[in-house]
């Protein structure tokens, strides 16, 4: 495996490690530091992310990294997710989102186009990635698009992202030449 492989295994590895963490403080809103050890180790176990013996070892390492970060805090003997936590979870988890696809195709296309100020930069690349990670084609630019409903998907990237005005999202019942596009997302031509 080369040094890129493994590079990209462990920064995999740390961000589940970093979301059973987060999702754990989460779900119960907050929990004493006894009782998140075994229910993380436990979530670690099911996927079987690490080997037993360093299991403990790599779990607290991780938690201090995020205390340390400021997306976990300490309070007497408990651990609360903080609103930058909840930030970074929210992150994770739209990163592995993924859109369910109806089992027929209703023939309009879903549109987004956005237009996000160069102040925003790195914004604008997040929003980019998302939309990529997800599945959509680029038409032009700043124009994207997707054959199924994903309005829900768009709400929730105006709301994570802060960016409702700059995010247009169009259902459209053609598009000029669209075969390249039925061909990318394998559609049947009619």
């Amino acid at each position: 495996m080369g040094v890129l492989e493994k590079d990209s295994k462990r920064r995999t590895r740390n961000n589940n490690i970093q979301k059973i963490i987060l999702q754990t403080v989460a779900t119960a809103g907050f929990l004493s530091v006894a009782l998140l050890a075994p229910n993380a180790l436990q979530a670690f176990k099911q996927i079987g992310l690490l080997p037993k013996p360093r299991q403990k070892y790599i779990f607290n390492l991780s938690r201090n990294r995020l205390v340390k970060a400021g997306l976990l805090t300490y309070e007497d003997k408990f651990i609360r997710l903080t609103t930058k936590g909840e930030a970074k979870l929210r992150q994770l988890e739209l990163y592995n989102y993924k859109l369910k696809k109806p089992k027929r195709w209703d023939k309009k296309w879903r549109v987004l186009i956005f237009d996000v100020p160069e102040k925003n930069r790195s914004i604008r690349d997040k929003v980019r990635n998302t939309i990529i990670t997800i599945g959509f084609m680029r038409l032009q630019k700043s124009v994207w698009v997707y054959p199924y409903d994903c309005e829900d998907f768009v709400n929730l990237i105006k709301a994570d992202f802060k960016i409702g005005k700059d995010l247009l999202y169009l259902i459209v019942d053609s598009i000029e030449n669209d075969k390249e596009i039925r061909n990318h997302f394998q559609l049947s031509l009619p």
